[in-house]
């Protein structure tokens, strides 16, 4: 069984910073691609940005230039660094991740964390 637990949430002013942290635990061989994504009330979750196992990135229009992914590898721990952040980026954060264990291949979600930004 693989697991995803977020942290690093919390209630942050406009224009402050959050970083989330992602650790995947388990019988994990390898973990390919790993992911941020978010779910604002009544909205469907979306991508927030995502990094391969190779280190390439990619970004949500909304995340360019204040968000940065990354990743270690040796800990199976992606993080997400959010700077000057606006009230609308208020919503639940969850991590992703597509795990290979023995044998098998998973997707995998977190449980989620609140990121709540007062204006």
């Amino acid at each position: 069984q693989v697991q995803l637990v977020e942290s690093g949430g919390g209630l942050v002013q406009a224009g402050g910073s959050l970083r989330l942290s992602c650790a995947a635990s388990g019988r994990i061989f390898s973990i390919n691609t790993m992911g941020w994504y978010c779910q604002a009330p009544g909205k469907q979750r979306e991508l927030v940005a995502f990094i391969t196992s190779g280190g390439s990135t990619n970004y949500a229009d909304q995340a360019k230039g204040r968000f940065t992914i990354s990743r270690d590898n040796a800990k199976n721990t992606v993080y997400l660094q959010m700077n000057s952040l606006k009230p609308e980026d208020t919503a639940v954060y969850y991590c992703n991740a597509d795990v290979n264990i023995p044998a098998s291949r998973f997707n995998v979600w977190g449980q989620g964390t609140q990121v709540t930004v007062s204006s």
